[in-house]
């Protein structure tokens, strides 16, 4: 008897892939549940990504302030002068946690040096006058020295001070601290505010260059 057999490519299994599941509901019912939790899902994701702006943003706009534990002295310079007076100017920075006063300066370009403010007068003129208490700096607070502001007055030069000369200060607070600083100096072209005397003695020729 003879026995037919069939190649075995013919008998072969031929797989097809499956069609993917739609994971959506064939039902309009489930069709309108599946897009409300969609609608959702977003909603959530909006909400939170909103709320994490907003937190960063606080934290920007309200940074908390650093206390240094030091007294520093920022930007600082001095005017150059030939003769007579000249000035300083910068920012004292008080980053202790009480409040301090500038009881004195020194230096040795200068046999005395004054702290003053810049007052303005009836007539529009600018005059400065002798701050004798001293300037107050704040705990974690800043005070500005400025030309036309309050400034450090050299009241009489012992040298020539020429633009580009290291002009060393200490500054002496009143709590016995004391603060060393080089300031450089700049040919500045000033203002011209007059000395004010509060009918307290002669000014000399502490007029119109005292802060020019």
């Amino acid at each position: 008897m003879l026995t037919l057999r069939r190649p075995m490519s013919s008998l072969a299994t031929v797989r097809r892939n499956p069609q993917p599941l739609d994971p959506r509901p064939s039902s309009s019912r489930g069709r309108a549940q599946w897009a409300a939790l969609a609608v959702l899902a977003l909603l959530v994701a909006l909400g939170t990504s909103a709320c994490g702006a907003d937190t960063s943003q606080a934290e920007v706009a309200d940074p908390k302030p650093v206390a240094t534990g030091e007294v520093t002295f920022k930007d600082g310079w001095v005017k150059a002068a030939e003769t007579g007076m000249s000035a300083a100017f910068g920012e004292l920075v008080n980053g202790t946690d009480h409040d301090l006063t500038l009881v004195g300066v020194s230096s040795p370009a200068s046999s005395m040096i004054q702290q003053h403010e810049t007052l303005s007068q009836d007539d529009g003129s600018m005059a400065m006058q002798e701050v004798k208490d001293g300037f107050i700096v704040a705990a974690g607070s800043h005070h500005h020295l400025s030309p036309g502001g309050d400034h450090l007055m050299l009241m009489d030069l012992t040298t020539p001070i020429q633009a580009g000369d290291e002009v060393a200060f200490t500054l002496t607070f009143d709590d016995g601290s004391t603060l060393e600083v080089s300031l450089i100096a700049r040919a500045f072209d000033g203002g011209d505010e007059e000395y004010h005397t509060h009918g307290d003695g002669d000014t000399g020729d502490m007029g119109a260059d005292a802060d020019s």
